[in-house]
């Protein structure tokens, strides 16, 4: 899988955290954190263009793992991930 297709897997990723953790469904948003985890373990060789964007991502995933997805800013910070990744994985 190319650097883009990771990127564009993760964003699907955070859109669905941001919908399960806006219903409630933290069984779902555990799976979901599971499988992004998965997909960013697999994200090593990247273009140096997409790294201000990585490490502001990595920063926000690490709080939003860290943190129970029961409030409306950890939805909004997933949403705005999810449209973020989706524009920039052009430059993964």
């Amino acid at each position: 899988m190319t650097s883009r297709d990771l990127v564009l897997n993760i964003a699907v990723n955070m859109g669905r955290l941001g919908r399960y953790s806006f219903g409630h469904q933290s069984s779902r948003v555990s799976q979901f954190l599971i499988d992004t985890q998965n997909y960013l373990d697999q994200l090593k060789d990247f273009h140096p263009r997409f790294r201000p964007t990585y490490d502001r991502f990595m920063k926000d995933f690490l709080y939003l793992k860290s943190t129970l997805p029961n409030s409306s800013d950890w939805s909004d910070t997933a949403f705005t991930w999810a449209s973020i990744l989706t524009h920039r994985a052009k430059l993964a």
